[in-house]
């Protein structure tokens, strides 16, 4: 039940970076709203996914004594990062969140055995610091807050400095939720009193995160510019700001919570969503080739985003339930086991 919750909750998070890289993103009409709810969170739910799924890889390591995989998650981030860099050079307008997911893969290796508490303390380092960091760097860079995500042609020292410090999605704030995850993914997701407490708790913190930004921007007013540190305030959807990473994270735990709920995925109804979360990087990977080579440019308008996203979404959950039925992995994520180099018995 466990791992099909989080497949479930992995395939709400493609759902919603779908939606909100197909577009548009304008609008105050109610409806718009709703579809731009996922912005600033599935992504985040992505990469807090992307921490559970990291312990569970890493679980005999932290709780059996085992070696460190370090040729496993070597190979998977070196190959995030190679994949990420490719999609980068593609024109579908979108900041490809791969090479960051493979940076947390690297942070989070040294940091499979330290205990939760030592965790938990980082992923608040994590929130409260690297914001500033952030800023200082943008301030300190040629290119200040342009964000302009690293492609494979990017020299290696900006592909560093851009995944770890001054790209969207820098990996000294997003380590947060990275490192939350990697906690959550130590502690019993099958016992209801868990789960109630993410429910509980995510909703919380998503509600009083608002809530302060609203009272502090009353108070001060609003952000009149990035490297202002009145910055600090805002809780907008990619902000890299402390209430927008605790909000947000909060929604994520919030939507974990409730996929954890549910005690069974496997019927039909709720199986493509499943199917999805486990083929998430054939997906994602997809969906950006969609985006750049049918979609764009467009669409202007909010049914056309919907149409094309029920459109896309639909027909990758279609592929992903079929290519289920004959194999146990999805295409790429069959890349993501390290080759073994067999010996020749017969050489």
């Amino acid at each position: 039940m466990r791992i099909s919750a989080l497949d479930a909750a992995r395939g709400l998070a493609i759902l919603g970076m779908i939606a909100i890289n197909v577009g548009p993103r304008g609008g105050d009409s109610v409806v718009e709203l709703l579809y731009r709810a996922p912005h600033g969170r599935a992504s985040l739910l992505f990469v807090l996914l992307g921490g559970i799924g990291f312990a569970l890889l890493t679980r005999s390591s932290w709780q059996g004594g085992a070696s460190l995989p370090w040729g496993k998650v070597l190979w998977r981030a070196a190959l995030l990062m190679a994949v990420g860099l490719l999609l980068q050079e593609l024109d579908h307008g979108i900041r490809v969140i791969l090479t960051t997911y493979a940076a947390l893969f690297l942070i989070g290796l040294p940091l499979v055995r330290v205990s939760g508490r030592v965790l938990l303390l980082l992923a608040g380092l994590s929130v409260s610091i690297g914001p500033v960091l952030w800023i200082v760097a943008q301030e300190h860079t040629d290119k200040a807050f342009d964000r302009d995500p690293v492609t494979a042609a990017s020299p290696l020292w900006e592909i560093v400095t851009g995944t770890l410090l001054t790209g969207p999605y820098p990996a000294v704030v997003w380590a947060a939720p990275f490192l939350f995850g990697m906690w959550l993914g130590r502690q019993d997701l099958t016992d209801s009193k868990v789960t109630t407490r993410l429910v509980m708790w995510g909703a919380l913190a998503a509600l009083l995160t608002r809530a302060v930004s609203f009272a502090l921007i009353s108070a001060f007013g609003e952000p009149t510019s990035h490297t202002a540190w009145q910055r600090l305030v805002s809780d907008v959807a990619h902000s890299e700001m402390p209430l927008w990473v605790l909000g947000s994270t909060g929604a994520a735990v919030f939507v974990l919570g409730l996929c954890l709920k549910v005690r069974d995925w496997n019927r039909a109804g709720t199986r493509p969503l499943v199917a999805l979360g486990r083929t998430a990087l054939t997906a994602y990977v997809v969906h950006l080739i969609v985006l750049a080579l049918i979609v764009r440019p467009g669409p202007d308008t909010l049914i056309g985003g919907v149409t094309t996203t029920l459109a896309l979404g639909a027909g990758l959950m279609l592929f992903a339930v079929l290519w289920l039925l004959v194999f146990k992995r999805g295409p790429l994520e069959v890349l993501l086991t390290l080759p073994r180099l067999r010996a020749d018995a017969r050489g």
